[in-house]
Order: structure tokens, then sequence, then C-alpha cells
């Protein structure tokens, strides 16, 4: 029988970013220590990286707080970025014509996992 894993999950809605940004950040601290995640986002110069960086942070104070998990322990068991909504506006061209544009948003999505004993 499986061991049910405590895990602690933080998210942001609408961040003002695209997924595709955001995703590719992503891909650098996915399985990755929760220490080692939060160093390599801070000395990542994407825009993206200071969003997933608040969003880690609170994972991590809800593992502490709320689980009484142990940080040293944490590590990134899941994290994603889904599709928000879209502002669509248009920006005036030639002649009298618009030509229409998105800004898109992102749901961000981090869960944190305790590391099981003497696993690396």
């Amino acid at each position: 029988m499986a061991e049910v894993l405590r895990t602690a999950t933080a998210m942001t809605k609408n961040a003002r970013i695209s997924p595709y940004k955001v995703r590719q950040v992503l891909e650098l601290i996915r399985g990755k220590s929760a220490a080692d995640a939060v160093t390599i986002l801070k000395f990542s110069d994407k825009k993206a990286a200071g969003i997933i960086l608040k969003v880690l942070n609170s994972a991590m104070a809800n593992a502490e707080h709320n689980y009484g998990m142990d940080l040293d322990k944490l590590y990134i068991h899941e994290v994603y970025a889904n599709q928000g909504p879209m502002m669509k506006r248009f920006r005036p061209v030639s002649m009298g014509r618009a030509h229409p544009y998105v800004h898109k948003m992102s749901h961000v999505t981090v869960t944190l996992c305790e590391r099981q004993g003497g696993k690396k």
C-alpha cells in the first residue's frame, strides 16, 4: 500500500504574464529541493521568476505553519502554469482600421512535499 504524502500548495491567479513564459522558468525548478529552487529563482533575470518565487515562499510558509513540515526536507512535488483569462484590446492602425491583440494571464500552482527517510 502506498504511503499518503502530505502536501502544501500555494497558487496565484491572474498573474499578468503568459503561461508560455512562466513554463520556461518552471522547468528550471521542477523536482528540486525548495532551498535550491529559491536560489535559482533569486538569480534568474526573468519576470516570471519573481512571480514564481512569491508563490514558492507562500507554499513553504503554508507547509511550516499549517502542517508542521521541516523546511530542509521540502521539495517541489508539482509545479505548473495554466492559461488564465485574456484581456482583449484593439490598436488603431492606418486608414481608420483597428487590429486586435490580447494580454494573456496565468494561474501558477506550486505543490511541496517532504522527502522521506534517507532519500536524496
